[in-house]
């Protein structure tokens, strides 16, 4: 095998590859001795087949079996022999080919540029501290005692009124005949709401305990029958309870009917539940301003094909006309997160960082305990979709070489309470608007620029 290095622009390198006639006859060769062996053709016994008969009937699929074995390994030895870091697949291009001549290809390979990661210490952020406040967990425990009302019956005189809950059992009809689900057993409705039907709730306010009441209401617009839809309906209903509801006390049985311990139980996990969710927005603030920085001090030549694929999976979705109107910003985007993935990933493998799959199965764990109930559903999904878990597995990666970052730069913790962080994350939300919008406008002006200067001409 003869490798030469016939072209390199940039970081794209195209090595001229031979491999002698006298090379593939010899594996053409070993080719038809394996077939004698396998191959049954009447008139011969098995394992008796002449190789010349074996060649005259399979000669040229023999033939492009073996070639494409000798493109597989003499390319990987070749990249391997010239110590080249590869970014995607090579791309080979048959020169010459044929029983009885060599074998010469191009190799066109892509490879990853040589980073020199540069020294952390003088990139600086800010990591936050959320404070939850006590008037905010309290907010929170009156939603959830509103949210889960408690209920007494009125007497069998009563009548009901909006925010009461009333059970009843119905039979419905349209046009005086009955339909799929037109018989309703214990329906319970909590007046005002709307949820049921439309108006339905209105016509319920003043009914009793035991009383017989018709409710004429019109079926909604998107009811899976197209026949019944946008139809008058007739609903005898039989009123089985009225219930006012009651001011539950928010104390210790309230909350172990949520699930905690105690009362003190569930204010610490609803402030943990709410600091999370500020937590995950300004951890994104503090990894967007690192990340920035690390970018800003790195200059890189980036693999065109890397790039190329990063824009087709960004843009899959897209319209070709939107295509068309993003493909600059599109781009921009692309190379920042190549760019980035390249140096983070250096710097992870410069500092023996790993996953492992045990620590995958454990934060698949993880998941699954936050979604109690849904615990079959989500081993499914990962044993199902191999390429979630290799992206879990990659958000880990990133994880770990960020916090390893965060111990090489100069963090400051900065404690402050939920109106702080909110203004925090809404300017940050909107500089990142306004930075999309400026990248329109430049590419805009660029468009506009060059008409200028072709309407001069």
């Amino acid at each position: 095998m003869k490798i030469e290095l016939q072209s390199q622009k940039g970081l794209r390198k195209v090595l001229s590859i031979v491999i002698d006639k006298k090379t593939i006859q010899l594996k053409m060769d070993e080719r038809l001795t394996e077939l004698q062996k396998e191959v049954s053709l009447k008139g011969f016994r098995p394992g008796k087949v002449p190789s010349s008969v074996i060649k005259s009937q399979f000669g040229k699929s023999i033939y492009g079996e073996v070639i494409d074995k000798i493109l597989r390994e003499t390319s990987s030895k070749a990249i391997s022999e010239k110590k080249l870091k590869v970014a995607g697949q090579p791309k080979i291009d048959l020169k010459q080919f044929g029983e009885g001549k060599d074998l010469n290809y191009e190799l066109q390979i892509d490879c990853l540029p040589d980073i020199k990661f540069k020294p952390l210490e003088k990139i600086k952020a800010t990591q936050y501290k959320i404070k939850i406040e006590k008037k905010i967990i309290d907010e929170k425990l009156k939603e959830l005692a509103n949210q889960n009302k408690q209920y007494e019956d009125r007497s069998i005189k009563e009548k009901s009124i909006t925010g009461d809950q009333v059970e009843f059992d119905y039979s419905a009809t349209v046009n005086g005949k009955k339909f799929d689900g037109s018989e309703g057993k214990g329906v319970k409705i909590e007046l005002g709401k709307n949820l049921f039907l439309k108006n339905f709730d209105d016509q319920l306010i003043g009914v009793k305990k035991n009383e017989n009441k018709i409710v004429n209401t019109i079926m909604p617009p998107n009811h899976p029958k197209k026949e019944l839809a946008n139809k008058e309906a007739k609903f005898e209903c039989k009123i089985l309870s009225v219930k006012k509801s009651i001011k539950g006390k928010i104390d210790d049985n309230f909350a172990k009917l949520m699930g905690a311990k105690n009362l003190a139980d569930l204010q610490t996990l609803i402030e943990k539940q709410i600091s999370s969710q500020y937590s995950q927005a300004l951890n994104s603030i503090t990894k967007k301003e690192i990340l920035d920085q690390i970018e800003k001090n790195h200059d890189l030549d980036l693999p065109k094909n890397l790039v190329e694929q990063e824009i087709l999976l960004m843009s899959k979705n897209l319209k070709p006309e939107e295509k068309e109107k993003h493909k600059i910003n599109n781009e921009k985007i692309a190379r920042s997160r190549i760019k980035l993935g390249l140096l983070l990933n250096e710097f992870g493998e410069k500092n023996g960082l790993k996953v492992s799959d045990e620590e995958v199965r454990g934060e698949v764990q993880k998941q699954i305990k936050r979604m109690p109930g849904q615990e079959k559903m989500v081993l499914e999904y990962y044993k199902n979709n191999p390429s979630a878990s290799q992206s879990l597995k990659g958000s880990m990666y990133e994880e770990k070489i960020l916090e390893l970052i965060k111990t090489k730069i100069k963090l400051a913790t900065k404690e402050i309470e939920t109106k702080e962080a909110e203004k925090i994350i809404s300017e940050f939300n909107k500089q990142n608007v306004d930075n999309q919008s400026e990248t329109k406008t430049k590419s805009s002006n660029k468009v506009k620029a060059k008409t200028k200067k072709i309407s001069k001409k």
